[in-house]
C-alpha cells in the first residue's frame, strides 16, 4: 500500500500536501554541503567497487561519531548497507527460514514485516499501546501459536506508524524473552536520532551490550537523506562475515560515492550540528499538525504525541470511525492531502478506522492547509456513509 500509494502521488499534477510519505522535506537536505564535499573530497577511487562491509573511512567516522552516543561501538561489529531496508532484509535473510514464527507488532512498518514473510515467515501481530509493544502479551500469544518464534521484529523509537517508544522496562522483559526463546531481536531504529523532547530511553545494546541476539538495523534515510541509500548494521562479530556474505551476493558494496559523502559529512562534524537543526524543526512541525488537527478535528480523532521522529497515528472516532481510511484515501488524493491508511501497517488489514500522518516534510503554514483539506475530506466521506 504504501509503495502504491507513492506511485499514486508521483502521477498527480494538482497540488497536494504530503503528510504520506516518511522523508525529510527537500529543503531539509543539506544538499550544498554534499555538493561540496563531491567537488573536493570524490575521486576515480569513488567510482569503483567498494569492500562489500563497507568504505574504512566510513566505519572508522560511524565508529567514531557513535562513540559520542548512546550506542558506541566497534569497527568489527559493524557493515554498511544500501539503506535500512538492505539490513531488515539481511536480518531475515540469515534467520528466518519458511514456517518460522516472526512476532511483529501491529501497527508496523509494512515493509519489514513483508521482508519476514518474503523469506516464508509466519507473522504473529502483537498489540500496542502508549509505550509500544506489549511486551506483557507476549507469552500468551507464543503459547497459543504453539511454539517459539524465531524472531521479534520491533521499531523501539517514535515506531512508524504509532509514533510511540518503547519502555526501557519493556526493553528489558523483551530481552528476557529473547533469550529464553533464543530469538533474534531485529531492532530497526532509524528515528532514535531524532528525539526532540523527552528523555532518552536506554536501546538494546546499551541494556544488553554485545548482546549476539540483537541485531540492530540503522539508516541515514531518516536522519540525513534517503536518496544517499547508506545505513548500517551492528550485529555479533561472530556472524558478521555471514552477514557480508549475505550482502555479497545482493549488490557486491554500497553506492561508493554516496558512502565518501556520508563519511566526511560525518568527519567535519556536519552530521551533529544538522541533526540539532531538524530536531528544532520536527518539534515545532510536530506541535503545528497536533494543534491544527484539535482545532479542525478535535473529538472526532484521537492522536499520539511522540516525542521524536516522523508520525502522528490517528484514530476516527465516533461516527467518523465508520469510514473506511483506505476509502477516505481516495478522497483526499481529490481534495490535495496525502495520506497513507492504517490497513497499510498491518499483515491482517487492520485499523481500518486509522491512519498515520508525517509531519516532518511540511511546513507549518502547508500542515495547516493539509488538515483543512483533510478535514473537508472526512466531511465529504462522512456525507457519503449516511
Amino acid at each position: 500500500m504504501i509503495d502504491s500509494s507513492t506511485s499514486l502521488l508521483a502521477s498527480q499534477k494538482h497540488d497536494i500536501v504530503r503528510f504520506a510519505m516518511g522523508s525529510p522535506a527537500n529543503e531539509d537536505i543539506p544538499v550544498d554541503v554534499f555538493r561540496e564535499i563531491a567537488v573536493t573530497h570524490l575521486n576515480p577511487s569513488s567510482f569503483t567497487y567498494g569492500a562489500t562491509e563497507g568504505e574504512p573511512q566510513l566505519l572508522e567516522a560511524l565508529v567514531d561519531y557513535l562513540s559520542t552516543t548512546s550506542e558506541p561501538t566497534s569497527y568489527d561489529r559493524l557493515v554498511i548497507t544500501a539503506g535500512g531496508m538492505q539490513g531488515l532484509d539481511l536480518a531475515c535473510k540469515i534467520f528466518v527460514d519458511p514456517g518460522d514464527l516472526v512476532i511483529v507488532e501491529s501497527p508496523t512498518y509494512t515493509n519489514g514485516s513483508a521482508t519476514a514473510a518474503s523469506y516464508g515467515a509466519e507473522l504473529l501481530e502483537a498489540p500496542m499501546d502508549a509505550d509500544g509493544l506489549i511486551v506483557e502479551a507476549l507469552p500468551a500469544l507464543v503459547s497459543a501459536a504453539g511454539r517459539s518464534p524465531k524472531a521479534i521484529y520491533v521499531i523501539p523509537n517514535f515506531q512508524n506508524p504509532s509514533g510511540t517508544t518503547l519502555s526501557a522496562q519493556r526493553r528489558e522483559l523483551l530481552i528476557k524473552l529473547a533469550h529464553d526463546w533464543n530469538a533474534i531481536i531485529i531492532d530497526d531504529d532509524p528515528y532514535g536520532p531524532l528525539r526532540f523532547t523527552g528523555q532518552d530511553v536506554p536501546g538494546f545494546q546499551h541494556i544488553s551490550p554485545r548482546d549476539p541476539l540483537v541485531f540492530s538495523v540503522r539508516t541515514f534515510s531518516k536522519i540525513l537523506a534517503p536518496g544517499l541509500r547508506v545505513g548500517w548494521v551492528d550485529t555479533d562479530p561472530k556472524i558478521r562475515q555471514l552477514v557480508i556474505n549475505a550482502k555479497q551476493a545482493m549488490d557486491t558494496c554500497t553506492n561508493v560515492p554516496a558512502q565518501h559523502m556520508t563519511a566526511e559529512f560525518i568527519r567535519r562534524g556536519d552530521l551533529s550540528a544538522h541533526l540539532r537543526r531538524i530536531r528544532s524543526l520536527y518539534f515545532d512541525r510536530k506541535c503545528a499538525m497536533r494543534e491544527s488537527l484539535a482545532h479542525s478535528l478535535g473529538e472526532r480523532i484521537t492522536m499520539t504525541d511522540p516525542e521524536g521522529g516522523f508520525f502522528l497515528w490517528l484514530r476516527l472516532q465516533g461516527e467518523d470511525a465508520m469510514t473506511s481510511s483506505t476509502a477516505l484515501f481516495e478522497t483526499a488524493l481529490r481534495e490535495g492531502v496525502a495520506f497513507i491508511p492504517g490497513t497499510a501497517f498491518s499483515p491482517s488489514y487492520k485499523f481500518d478506522n486509522a491512519l498515520r500522518l508525517c509531519f516532518a516534510a511540511s511546513t507549518p503554514d502547508r500542515i495547516q492547509v493539509g488538515v483543512e483539506r483533510l478535514t473537508r475530506s472526512l466531511d465529504l466521506a462522512r456525507s457519503v456513509d449516511y
